[in-house]
């Protein structure tokens, strides 16, 4: 008898999924491991594995849909078996009702520009696009972004996808058969699309309303929350850089004209940030801490996220375990799990569990800020640019050195403004006398 498989949570906060791709056709043979279709969800793209032995059916989700967690995705059967029935899954709200027509106001009266309805975006609710007569229509997320790179009218697409709504490859069907031409230049506008201003000249750009994406929601849910629930503090260190970029710069002089596959490799300021931070976490460990509720929660180990700019938004790879990596594990694993993020490979261990995390925007030239806190841990590190500027030495001479300003982000439940200061003094400690990382 054939069996419905559901769409699977694969991340802690997920509740609705991206169909990128399916890997496996219908008709084709599956084995229990197989990895059957590619799914985004609110933090990366991963593969879905199944673990049903059989032929793949049906497909109940297009390409470029959504579907809820819970929902069936396919189904796997016997060869030749008749796939069952399901009812339509859509995990968007339902389609907003046509507002009521205002009575003609007299003609020597102007008509009034119907103001943009802006629609609070939600994790779990699918796109829908404004047509030219007011009312909505339902497409996915990657349908809309796709007509609008197009030209595509997507009030004129028919949809395929659960409840008639619009996926990616309806849209590629309009664009390959022009039945979805856009509005003729120089006809009137309607007013649902009616621009609010006058423009004076060229703009710097197309004015376009971009789908919120799964992780986008996520991150601004969770950010949120941070920051209204948290009560932050934030304290401030400058640091000198001057022997650990020496100590850098001779290592790197030594690594780096090794070739690849016999060692040779190069380290990144951030790498020897990372060591510092957990090796600082070792001689003040009441930083190393998460707020339970009832409790305090004191980590035995250091789990250490660091911050990655992704296209859709930031993500926060972990290395576990940490205190017991050198300076080159800590390099090599945050390198890998830095490829694995720009790609979409993270899974959800690899984005989960740590007990404190570092952000660093130095490499944008940004010399101080403040992160916001990462739930659960008690702390977020904020790393700023090097800078060459005039210092007084113990001399009292001034000299040119190189200094970083260190922000730190605190939750004020967990830890006091001592404990932050005392955690910011070992760091500094480490990074000024860089020789203490690595042993």
């Amino acid at each position: 008898m054939a069996e419905l498989i559901d769409m699977p949570k694969l991340s802690d906060t997920m509740s609705v999924g991206t169909v990128v791709s399916w890997l496996k056709k219908e008709g084709d043979p599956v084995a229990s491991g197989d990895m059957i279709a590619e799914i985004e969800t609110d933090k990366a793209t991963m593969e879905m594995e199944v673990f049903t032995d059989g032929f793949l059916l049906k497909q109940y989700v297009k390409a470029g849909g959504q579907i809820a967690v819970g929902e069936p995705i396919c189904a796997i059967g016997e060869k030749g078996e008749e796939a069952p029935e399901v009812a339509a899954s859509s995990p968007e709200a339902p389609a907003e009702e046509p507002k009521k027509e205002e009575k003609p106001k007299p003609k020597a009266e102007p008509k009034e520009e119907a103001k943009p309805v802006v629609e609070e975006a939600k994790p779990a609710v699918a796109a829908s696009a404004p047509t030219e007569s007011g009312t909505r229509v339902k497409a996915s997320p990657l349908a809309k972004k796709l007509a609008t790179e197009k030209g595509v009218d997507i009030a004129q697409v028919t949809g395929s996808g659960p409840g008639g709504r619009i996926v990616k490859a309806d849209v590629l069907e309009a664009a390959e058969k022009g039945t979805a031409k856009p509005q003729a230049a120089g006809s009137a506008p309607s007013s649902a699309s009616a621009a609010p201003v006058a423009v004076s000249g060229p703009g710097i750009g197309e004015t376009v309303d971009i789908p919120v994406s799964n992780m986008r929601a996520v991150i601004a849910k969770r950010l949120l929350e941070s920051k209204t629930t948290i009560p932050h503090f934030y304290l401030d260190i400058e640091v000198d850089m001057g022997a650990l970029l020496e100590m850098r710069a001779m290592i790197n002089a030594k690594t780096g004209s090794i070739p690849k596959e016999q060692g040779g490799m190069k380290y990144s300021v951030n790498d020897f940030i990372l060591k510092a931070a957990t090796e600082a976490l070792r001689e003040v460990p009441t930083a190393n801490a998460s707020w339970m509720g009832d409790t305090v929660r004191q980590h035995g180990e250091v789990h250490m996220a660091f911050a990655v700019a992704v296209e859709d938004g930031l993500v926060t790879p972990t290395i576990k375990n940490a205190h017991l990596k050198g300076l080159r594990e800590i390099s090599l694993e945050a390198k890998e799990l830095i490829v694995k993020a720009q790609s979409k490979k993270l899974t959800p261990d690899e984005m989960s569990g740590s007990t404190f995390t570092v952000t660093n925007l130095g490499m944008y030239g940004i010399s101080s800020f403040y992160g916001i806190i990462n739930p659960p841990n008690a702390a977020i590190l904020s790393v700023g640019a090097t800078e060459k500027k005039p210092v007084v030495n113990a001399k009292g001479e001034i000299v040119i050195g190189q200094r970083m300003h260190i922000g730190l982000s605190g939750d004020h439940r967990i830890v006091d403004g001592a404990v932050g200061a005392q955690y910011l003094s070992a760091l500094k400690d480490i990074i000024e006398t860089p020789a203490l990382m690595l042993v």
